[in-house]
């Protein structure tokens, strides 16, 4: 494979099926590159003290795709080594210990791809329209993210 033929690629899909651990990483790997890195984020079945039965995402749909791409062109300044790029998130209800959301990186050495992962998730949390909504035994809470820039400005 000649590397015109790898050009760099983003995946971004927000979809309301089951995300697949080897179809996003699958979606990355490259012959030039020695590293794929993962971030895998999980319904977990508690939250302070609660016990959570499950989450439920919502999206406004074209704001987050466009934010998501902002994120990935961010990625490819701060580390021109990345080749490829996946962002799959989950919509809708997502049961305890299925992934909410799982973002992949390649690049030619790990360095670079762990840190790209990183910021991928912390900026998707802090700037991406997707709002979680927890749903406990007996009653649910919609969460902000702590991260998120909107949630922490002055009121």
């Amino acid at each position: 494979m000649e590397e015109k033929e790898d050009v760099p690629k983003d995946f971004i899909k927000l979809k309301s099926e089951k995300l697949s651990v080897d179809e996003v990483s699958e979606l990355v790997v490259s012959p030039y590159c020695g590293a794929v890195s993962l971030f895998i984020g999980t319904t977990r079945n508690n939250f302070e003290g609660k016990k959570v039965i499950h989450l439920e995402y919502e999206a406004y749909t074209p704001m987050a795709e466009t934010e998501i791409k902002k994120i990935c062109s961010d990625v490819r300044q701060k580390w021109p080594s990345v080749k490829h790029i996946a962002v799959h998130h989950r919509l809708g209800v997502v049961p305890i210990t299925e992934a909410s959301v799982i973002i992949a990186v390649s690049s030619p050495h790990r360095a670079e791809s762990l840190e790209a992962v990183m910021y991928c998730i912390n900026t998707l949390k802090a700037s991406v329209p997707i709002w979680k909504k927890e749903i406990y035994e007996d009653e649910y809470s919609w969460k902000e993210n702590k991260e998120c820039f909107w949630a922490n400005s002055e009121k």
